[in-house]
This record gives C-alpha cells, sequence and structure tokens, in this order.
C-alpha cells in the first residue's frame, strides 16, 4: 500500500482514557465518520489477545471507511491483523528490521525529533515520519518538545511525508502554517471529546485551511 500524503491530513491515535462506557470501536468510527483520514492504534495495556481482537474490529471499520489502519510499535499485532502498516518511535526496532518484517506493502512511520533521526528513517524505508512534540502534550509522558525550526527543517531535509503530533487543537493548528507538514496526528483533539464527530470535522476543517494558507 502506497502512502498518500492526502491519507495523512487528520491521523487520528486511539486512547483508551476516554472511553466512559463506549467501546474503542464506536470512538473510531464516530472519527471517521467526522473525517479522520487515518487510525493508528495505540494499546500500552491491552494483552495480546484483546490488542489482536480491537486490531481486527478496528482494520474492519477502517476498510469500511477506506481509511488507512495503522498499528502502534507491535509489527506481529499488525502481520495478524491485516493492518495497513506500523508505527514505531525511537526506542522501539528501526525501520529497516520492520521493513524485513513487514515486507515491501505496509507502510511504515517513523517517530522523529532531529534532523538526524528524520534522515536515518528515511534511508531505512520509512513511508512518512512523525514529528512532535509540536506542542506541551499531557498524552505522552516523556514527549520531547520539537520546535518550529526543527519541525521546518526536517520537512526540507526529506522527501517523505511528515505530520506534526504533540498538543495539537483547533486553537493552534494555524501556527504549523508553513512548515511543511502535510497533516498532523492527534489523540486528545478528538477522543477526549464529547462529541468525537463534531470535534473531528472540526479539526479536519481547521487543517485543510492551515494548509491552504
Amino acid at each position: 500500500m502506497n502512502c498518500d500524503r492526502n491519507d495523512l491530513l487528520l491521523y487520528a491515535v486511539t486512547d483508551r482514557s476516554w472511553l466512559d462506557g463506549q467501546s474503542l470501536s464506536s470512538q473510531v468510527e464516530s472519527a471517521l465518520k467526522g473525517g479522520a483520514t487515518c487510525i493508528q492504534l495505540r494499546e500500552k495495556e491491552l494483552d495480546e489477545e484483546a490488542f489482536l481482537a480491537e486490531a481486527i474490529e478496528i482494520r474492519k471499520l477502517c476498510r469500511k471507511y477506506e481509511v488507512p489502519f495503522v498499528v502502534n510499535d507491535n509489527v506481529e499485532i499488525a502481520l495478524d491483523a491485516g493492518a495497513d502498516g506500523v508505527h514505531v518511535g525511537q526506542g522501539d526496532m528501526e525501520a529497516a528490521d520492520v521493513r524485513k518484517r513487514l515486507g515491501p506493502d505496509k507502510v511504515i512511520g517513523v517517530s522523529a525529533q532531529t534532523v538526524e533521526q528524520a534522515l536515518r528513517a528515511q534511508e531505512h524505508g520509512a513511508d512518512y515520519l512523525g514529528v512532535g512534540a509540536v506542542f506541551p502534550t499531557g498524552s505522552k509522558a516523556d514527549a520531547v518538545e520539537v520546535g518550529p525550526d526543527t519541525l521546518r527543517a526536517i520537512c526540507r531535509a526529506v522527501d517523505i511525508p511528515v505530520i506534526a503530533i504533540g498538543g495539537i487543537g483547533r486553537d493552534n493548528v494555524a501556527a504549523l502554517k508553513g512548515s511543511g507538514i502535510c497533516g498532523v496526528a492527534v489523540i486528545s483533539a478528538i477522543f477526549a471529546q464529547k462529541d468525537i464527530r463534531a470535534a473531528t470535522a472540526g479539526l479536519r476543517e481547521s487543517v485543510e485551511k492551515m494548509l491552504e494558507a
């Protein structure tokens, strides 16, 4: 599967923190109805069996809405669930090793905080980069903040698409204008909201305006 820049416009990363009696798949479907263009399943607590069952369910939803489905960190779950790809951090498996395991047709995303990391990921076969945290974020305790200059420098240095992540919402997304990104990845700006569908639609509109400006 090719990694199309348009698929990375509004990249929604799941989080179980705000389920509040709902199922994760119902929240994901609300995000898809609101216009999310890619879904990443991020699970830190589930056992492998439950993780796989969740991945299969969400993969089916993403097929229904024709958006890519990516699993965070876990290459084996991605393979077993038939995901479109995997996203790995700097502390996870190298992109080159992920590519060997996944084969040529899956999407690989890599988190990067420096130009050096970005270039290495590209060289090792990454299809896109997630760069951040561009703003302070509560979703990841160990997040390193990446300034606007570094974000721009990474976008200029690589040929693959770059998405910004970390603390992004409707109120600050315009500040990313002109950085060279093709989209944003968000967690709480979608999944912590009372009306996930409306929040997603509103954020997508703001991202599109920022990219056109």
